[in-house]
């Protein structure tokens, strides 16, 4: 394996096999490449570390999942051949976007715990009382942001309350997109690979994201929860094979 620079610098990747590469992989929010040594080896590949993650410094702007998207599509434009993008949690948003966007440039993908729809019970998530007062309370004035930012902290996730900065904007921006358009747009065939007990994007999201796909595949992983690319990397790497 052997670490390259991309996009003047703003991407780093960890090429394994040979040029070019017939698979790109994508991680999560909060992880890194190296969520992809196992799954990968012997292929000829390539995993990045996402702007923000890793080896790669944060973007200049707050980006969604489509400008996460431009960053990768010229990169993968090079490659010369279609590719199979494998894309777990957050880079799976990223996967959607490019094979929507651009079908031209993907073979096949397979989608890791990727929360590409909202969960179905989001909607009884109503903020507390108190949080609702002091949001409205900012608003008019009444507090300073000081104060909001200590109460977003003791609230937010585990994700929110290691983010900083640009980043902190990302996942806000993130978290909030959902991408039924984008998955009524992709031609490729899809996998989609969970956990049966994934917390984080139950497995009804992809249910619902099967629906929407014209050609789709859901692999329910017994006993995993949202980090299969980890415990059960033979299970997706059987998946990618299928599709190369």
């Amino acid at each position: 394996m052997a670490l390259k620079t991309y996009a003047d610098g703003r991407l780093f990747g960890e090429r394994h096999g040979g040029e070019p590469p017939a698979v790109v992989a994508m991680h999560g929010w909060g992880r890194s490449r190296s969520d992809f040594d196992v799954i990968l080896e012997g292929l000829d590949a390539v995993s990045f570390d996402l702007p923000g993650f890793g080896a790669s410094p944060p973007p200049d702007r707050v980006l969604g999942a489509h400008g996460y998207a431009e960053v990768l599509i010229p990169i993968l434009a090079e490659m010369g051949r279609p590719v199979v993008l494998v894309g777990h949690s957050f880079g799976g948003r990223v996967a959607v976007a490019i094979a929507a966007g651009r079908p031209d440039l993907v073979r096949g993908m397979v989608l890791v715990g990727v929360p590409v729809l909202h969960r179905t019970d989001r909607r009884l998530r109503r903020s507390p009382l108190r949080y609702r007062i002091i949001k409205e309370a900012h608003r008019r004035g009444w507090i300073s942001d000081t104060r909001l930012e200590s109460e977003k902290r003791r609230r937010g996730s585990a994700d929110y309350r290691a983010a900083s900065g640009v980043m902190r904007d990302v996942l806000v921006k993130a978290v909030a997109e959902t991408y039924e358009t984008e998955l009524s747009m992709v031609q490729c065939p899809v996998r989609l690979v969970w956990g049966e007990t994934d917390d984080d994007v139950p497995v009804e999201v992809a249910r619902r994201a099967a629906h929407l796909l014209a050609d789709a595949r859901l692999d329910v992983v017994e006993g995993v929860g949202h980090h299969v690319q980890l415990t059960a990397p033979d299970r997706v790497r059987s998946v990618i094979e299928e599709l190369l």
